[in-house]
């Protein structure tokens, strides 16, 4: 019989729909885990001391109306990103150290009212500066299989959360791998929703063209429901598609995969990937050709170029984001800000400064438009095939 701390979504409702355990005692038992094992691990950066009350609350919802909502009960990790109203938000840097939110971000909003408990907020990167989580101003967490290796990042905080069994699910951010990369080195379920399925409203921008809210949990069905929860327009958002949210959940578990088009990217299968690492993703695509899919080798731009794209980009807009924080409109002063975002900084005010905009900015931003060109005019796949790490943690 699995523990409280085991659970799927799904397995927490039919038990409290059971009556095998309530939401007080689902919270409370979270909250004793973190307490035992976050001064080790480091994950928690503050704790929601409401908790306990709104699971009081959904108690009581539960006997009177039965489970109705998607995410009722649900104890989750948010990534301390994410604004969150009158619970501590500081991207995991000193210049926003006891920053109280005046508003809750729409992501986060959507999963409250979909009936979801706040457990907490989960280091990260600062900023989300980082794959590892050791440039967080509040120290490093930690990989709970292996308290001598790091759980990635940007998104690490929320990863180790459900690795360590302290929540049920979690949310995270990625820009670019900060959801898969951290998922993958806990060995947990990570989610990146395409750009624009879930809104940035309140979230704590590091390039804004690539954030993306995303799931992080023990199942991908969990990761289903959870991003049916937070996808959808919203108009504080220009970037959110208008595209109406399919229900997720009803394409798993599928055993005939006719029509579906995988492509193989054959420049991600570096020669320096691990040969157990590149196994895995070709027996992988056996197994999917074998379901019915179609998987065809396609050809993308070299890494060496795109990882050159991405860096001008990202870093020339979190310069632009960053301006803000600077110790009279948002934040302490702006020497607070750790080396890693300081070092991002300077580089992204290089490319748009006057005499470098056009040989960096610019020309970047073509050679991305001229790779989507090329994706979606000559590449004959709806999925690509890809690990999320070259190397095994």
């Amino acid at each position: 019989m699995k523990q409280l701390h085991e659970l799927t979504i799904a397995e927490v409702h039919e038990g409290y729909r059971k009556g095998d355990f309530t939401c007080v005692d689902l919270v409370r038992h979270f909250l004793n885990r973190i307490e035992k094992y976050n001064p080790k691990l480091n994950i928690f950066l503050a704790l929601n001391d409401q908790a306990l009350i709104q699971a009081v609350a959904v108690d009581r919802e539960i006997a009177e109306k039965g489970i109705t909502r998607d995410l009722l009960g649900i104890p989750m990790a948010i990534k301390d990103n994410f604004l969150t109203l009158g619970l501590s938000t500081t991207a995991s840097s000193n210049i926003l150290k006891g920053y109280l939110p005046q508003y809750e971000s729409t992501t986060t909003r959507r999963l409250l009212e979909a009936g979801a408990i706040f457990l907490g907020k989960t280091n990260l990167d600062s900023f989300a500066h980082g794959s590892s989580t050791e440039t967080s101003d509040f120290g490093p967490t930690l990989n709970p299989w292996n308290t001598k290796r790091l759980p990635g990042g940007s998104s690490g905080g929320s990863a180790a959360a459900i690795s360590a069994q302290l929540a049920t699910a979690a949310l995270g951010s990625e820009t670019a791998g900060s959801i898969r990369q951290p998922a993958a080195w806990c060995g947990v379920t990570g989610f990146k929703p395409s750009y624009g399925r879930a809104s940035r409203y309140g979230v704590i921008a590091m390039a804004s063209s690539t954030d993306s809210p995303g799931p992080l949990a023990r199942t991908i069905v969990d990761t289903a429901l959870i991003t049916n929860v937070i996808s959808g327009k919203d108009p504080l958002d220009a970037t959110t598609s208008p595209k109406e949210v399919e229900n997720y959940p009803q394409f798993l578990g599928k055993k005939d995969l006719s029509g579906v088009k995988i492509g193989l990217v054959k420049e991600y299968l570096l020669p320096t990937m691990r040969e157990d690492v590149k196994q895995l993703i070709l027996d992988a695509a056996d197994r999917l050709r074998s379901l019915g899919a179609t998987v065809t080798e396609v050809s993308l731009m070299d890494p060496k170029y795109a990882i050159g794209t991405y860096a001008v980009i990202s870093r020339s807009e979190i310069s632009s984001n960053l301006a803000r924080f600077d110790g009279i409109r948002f934040g302490h002063s702006r020497e607070a800000f750790c080396p890693e975002s300081k070092r991002r900084i300077l580089l992204g005010t290089y490319t748009l400064s006057a005499g470098y905009y056009d040989a960096y900015y610019k020309k970047a931003n073509r050679c991305l438009v001229r790779w989507k060109m090329y994706f979606w005019s000559r590449v004959p796949s709806q999925v690509s095939l890809e690990p999320a790490y070259p190397v095994a943690s």
